[in-house]
């Protein structure tokens, strides 16, 4: 009786502990519900702006005009009248030759037609006496025709005397170098005192123009139709040449698109082109490589954002649009893009762009706007060459 009492409790709390295990296996659970993290973001607004489109190239600084100085007439050097480095004006006397001989031919030449004259104008009063006597047959007509050649003769030798004067006088001119253009001296090769021969590879210096000055550059044969619409433009087409690079180097002038070449170059496929540039500075030196920046067009009121707001999808460029505290992604067109600026089309004036932090998002996730770090900024600042 005893035992059966046992049992009958064993199994009662059998019961119980099983009906507890159920209980707690099958009660209802309150589920946790964690709050969406926000993923930080740095954003910018959409501007409108007039963007200038430029195209770039590298070029070489030439003369409009630069002049080797070579003596014309074999002579010693006799003074040298300019310094090196020193601006000259067209027709200024630069160097003088010793025109001793030249004048003594020259003098010569002037005596030989002195003398040349005095004889034709004998043979002239001659023929006019021997032209009275044909009339009554005094003389014969043999006579008087010898006498017209020896006039004509006479004549022919006062021309030639008179050549050998010009020539004289040319080769006189030859010992006063001038300069045949304004511009600055070069180094001097030749000290006075030198014999100088016409043979001489050598010349004494150069004279180069500075001011104004071109820049040749070549360029893809695919702007070519650019090129001809700029030089038909009744305004000039805006062209910068920079020491090192065309965005952050050293502005060296601002000149005008004038020439481009009549061929493309097979080799190559490039085109040559030509522009011109005031030089008053003369920061711009012949022989002198620059990059070129050409103004090719301008946008208007277009949509410009930094280049780091656009992504690069599988088959379309888009941007993270902020709506709320939520982003959502918008397909754009990259309609122009430089190393600093990219110009769009889908998005709107004012729009807010994530700038910063597109890694972590995607369609729909939560933004925390975040400011950038001043370190940070100053530092994306001069490696962009805004601050200097």
């Amino acid at each position: 009786m005893h035992k059966q009492k046992k049992s009958v409790i064993a199994v009662a709390v059998l019961a119980v502990l099983i009906a507890v295990g159920v209980w707690t296996f099958n009660r209802p659970t309150e589920k946790k519900v964690s709050a969406p993290v926000a993923v930080p973001v740095q954003v910018i607004n959409v501007v409108a702006e007039d963007v200038p489109r430029y195209v770039t190239g590298i070029g070489s600084v030439l003369s409009l005009q630069s002049v080797v100085m070579r003596p014309q007439v074999d002579g010693i050097l006799t003074k040298l009248l300019v310094k090196e480095g020193q601006q000259v004006k067209a027709g200024d006397l630069l160097a003088t030759i010793d025109d001793r001989p030249i004048r003594a031919a020259l003098e010569q030449a002037k005596a030989q037609l002195s003398q040349s004259q005095a004889q034709l104008d004998v043979a002239e009063v001659d023929l006019k006496r021997y032209k009275l006597l044909t009339v009554d047959n005094s003389i014969s007509r043999q006579q008087y025709d010898q006498q017209q050649a020896l006039v004509n003769q006479l004549k022919a030798t006062v021309l030639g005397n008179q050549a050998s004067i010009n020539a004289s006088q040319v080769q006189l001119s030859y010992t006063q170098i001038r300069s045949p253009v304004t511009g600055r001296v070069g180094i001097r090769n030749v000290d006075e005192g030198n014999f100088l021969r016409v043979s001489d590879a050598i010349g004494l210096f150069s004279v180069t123009q500075i001011d104004p000055v071109s820049v040749e550059f070549s360029l893809p044969q695919q702007m070519l139709p650019t090129l001809h619409d700029l030089l038909a433009s009744p305004e000039p087409a805006k062209v910068n040449a920079y020491m090192g690079d065309g965005v952050t180097g050293t502005l060296l002038g601002e000149g005008k698109l004038t020439l481009i070449d009549n061929q493309v170059a097979a080799t190559t496929g490039t085109i040559r082109a030509k522009a011109t540039f005031d030089n008053a500075a003369q920061k711009l030196w012949p022989g002198q490589l620059v990059s070129v920046r050409i103004q090719t067009a301008i946008d208007r009121n277009a949509l410009k954002v930094p280049p780091q707001v656009v992504l690069r999808g599988i088959d379309q460029h888009y941007v993270y649009r902020v709506k709320g505290d939520k982003v959502e992604v918008v397909p754009v067109k990259v309609l122009y893009q430089t190393s600093d600026l990219i110009l769009i089309s889908g998005v709107n004036v004012n729009d807010v762009l994530v700038s910063d932090g597109q890694s972590r998002l995607k369609n729909g996730s939560y933004i925390e706007v975040v400011k950038a770090d001043p370190v940070d900024t100053l530092a994306d600042a001069t490696s962009s060459g805004a601050v200097k």
